[in-house]
């Protein structure tokens, strides 16, 4: 006979779970997708070229952040920024070489955090930095504490290296404008392979919540893809960007990264078009690899309670300025980065934001929306209001910084500091001793005219405003500790 009290348990689990089950849900999945030197060359940012029929689809039910920007263009220390939620300045990651547990190394990582959470963390490819190509198929520059379980698949790439065509034969493929139409299928290609290794996880997900992180190499150079993508892109339709003749007359020195001393490296306009082409040709590829995972996740019934987020660690130039290629700049296709968030059960889905939001907001969101706690002190803020309602209050600014060392152009290092805000850009380089820019997109989103050389007394106290809010959360100082130039 049952006792008393055992009737009452009995019966009050009965109406707990019978009252609870509508609303208590599992803890969602999270699908963590990086894509390393991603432009904002997507369908769903408004390029109109790009064939990319897969990010668009998840643009359509999630969320286009179409003014998030990185906190600085260089892989490892972006990359070093968004894993711990903090500022380059926080954690003294300036350039390839120093790792961020050297400055914080007691740090909860994104992964980790959903690791002690009950999730189980598995890495999938390039998440933290790599070199490319010489490390594929290594853990890289990785954190270990970070996963439970990492896969550095290695693809034909790697074994046909000979066969890229390096435009700049005095620089290695990795740094020079190289690519390569490369035979064989998809599944060949470590991205490939990287998607595929992907697929399998999901397909096999137990009932422990899963973070996937899943990092592309492409479209880093050297850019290799399958011929198919090329075909994609005629070199007939491929055209450079266009400058104003005396763009550069007033940016200042400091501006341009040492990596591209000379507008367009001196190469040929037709060697410049089909670097273009393979670029694009890369993000097609991606693009059809995602398109794979995405799939997946539809067919395995995981996509209602999965999030996803897709990211690139910053822009990437493809000539603009006269000539500027590749990363670590200050301007606006260097410092803005795609970023899409599909958060099932959120109002705003489908909807594209224009507020201006950071690559460090996201460590807060992700363990918001699945209702984990953070770590103290993270520099972030919680996009869940955003994700929402894309049009909601927000006090609009992201700051990015890229640190130059001495050349033969510049005497000492220069730390470069801006901030973005709805309408302007503010940059100071070395604290101003070496340069101000001051951009009204509003007028001139393609910052070809530096107001701040002859600002009016208006200008003045915009610019004064914006050095205010800079400094708070960027110091503008040159680290103590030593870096290496050459690895810059």
């Amino acid at each position: 006979m049952v006792g008393l009290s055992s009737l009452l348990a009995l019966t009050g689990w009965n109406w707990l779970t019978a009252a609870d089950a509508d609303r208590v849900k599992p803890s969602p999945n999270i699908l963590f997708i990086a894509i390393d030197d991603l432009a904002c060359t997507l369908g769903c940012y408004g390029d109109l070229i790009a064939r990319t029929p897969n990010l668009d689809r998840l643009a359509s039910s999630g969320v286009v952040f179409e003014r998030a920007y990185n906190q600085l263009p260089l892989c490892n220390p972006t990359r070093a920024s968004l894993m711990t939620g903090l500022r380059p300045d926080q954690i003294k990651v300036y350039d390839l070489d120093r790792h961020f547990r050297d400055e914080v190394p007691d740090v909860v990582t994104l992964p980790q955090a959903f690791q002690e959470a009950g999730y189980e963390a598995v890495r999938v490819g390039k998440i933290y930095h790599y070199n490319v190509p010489a490390s594929i198929g290594t853990n890289g520059f990785d954190d270990p504490p970070s996963w439970n379980e990492t896969i550095n698949p290695k693809g034909r790439d790697k074994a046909e290296e000979d066969l890229i065509t390096n435009a700049e034969p005095h620089r290695p493929v990795s740094a020079a404008l190289s690519w390569l139409a490369a035979d064989g299928q998809d599944e060949e290609q470590t991205d490939g392979m990287i998607a595929t290794e992907a697929i399998k996880r999901l397909r096999n997900a137990g009932e422990k919540p899963f973070f996937l992180a899943v990092g592309f190499f492409r479209p880093h150079t050297p850019f290799v893809a399958p011929q198919q993508y090329f075909d994609q892109y005629p070199l007939s339709t491929i055209r450079l960007p266009y400058a104003p003749g005396n763009d550069r007359d007033d940016i200042p020195t400091a501006a341009f990264a040492h990596n591209c001393p000379i507008p367009n490296y001196g190469l040929s306009e037709p060697s410049l078009r089909k670097a273009t082409q393979a670029y694009y040709a890369c993000v097609s590829f991606i693009d059809a690899q995602i398109g794979r995972i995405l799939d997946t996740l539809d067919q395995t019934g995981l996509s209602d309670n999965t999030i996803v987020v897709v990211w690139s660690d910053h822009g990437y130039h493809l000539g603009e300025h006269q000539g500027v290629w590749q990363k670590r700049t200050l301007f606006e296709q260097s410092a803005r980065s795609p970023l899409i968030i599909r958060s099932p059960g959120m109002s705003g889905m489908g909807q594209p934001c224009r507020k201006v939001v950071e690559f460090v907001d996201v460590y807060p969101t992700l363990t918001s929306l699945a209702g984990i706690s953070s770590p103290s002190g993270l520099a972030g803020r919680d996009l869940s209001p955003l994700l929402n309602d894309p049009l909601t209050s927000w006090d609009d600014f992201a700051i990015t910084q890229v640190l130059r060392p001495a050349d033969n152009r510049l005497e000492k290092p220069v730390m470069g500091c801006s901030i973005r805000t709805d309408r302007w850009r503010y940059t100071e380089w070395g604290l101003g001793d070496h340069g101000l820019e001051l951009y009204d997109h509003h007028s001139d989103p393609g910052e070809f005219d530096n107001l701040a050389i002859s600002p009016s007394s208006e200008l003045r106290a915009v610019m004064g405003r914006l050095r205010k809010k800079l400094h708070q959360h960027a110091s503008g100082k040159i680290p103590a500790t030593p870096f290496n130039p050459s690895r810059l």
